[in-house]
């Protein structure tokens, strides 16, 4: 079982950056596709961005392609989600989670949530 603490948000302003950072406990997280999610107050939650158990494949969302790049360093069991460019639209909490399936952006198809770590962007 993966369990999964989300750090790195705080506020900042539009056009700055952030890095949200994803730490695993288990042996087996480099076995999972680990994503980045988000949800902002009254809205669904929303796929960001997956990166495949071995770092090589990644894919996003086409909201954030471009200014956010996920990465991971399977020797630290950690994940993590640059963001660039940030808008006010990008505010809400970010979440990562696991998943056993790689191409999905579906939540469903995700576990492991951890508390998830706010984002705020301020114009």
């Amino acid at each position: 079982q993966v369990q999964l603490v989300e750090s790195g948000g705080g506020l900042v302003q539009a056009g700055g950056s952030l890095r949200l950072s994803c730490a695993a406990s288990g042996s087996t997280f480099s076995t999972y596709t680990t994503a980045w999610f988000r949800q902002a107050p009254g809205k669904e939650r929303e796929f960001v961005a997956a990166i495949d158990g071995s770092g090589g494949s990644t894919y996003y969302a086409n909201s954030v392609k471009g200014r956010f790049t996920i990465s991971r360093v399977n020797a630290k069991n950690m994940v993590y989600l640059q963001m660039n460019s940030l808008k006010t639209e990008d505010t809400a909490l970010y979440y990562c989670a696991v998943s056993p399936l790689f191409g999905s952006s579906a939540g469903a198809d995700f576990g492991s949530w951890g508390q998830g770590t706010q984002v705020t962007v301020s114009s």
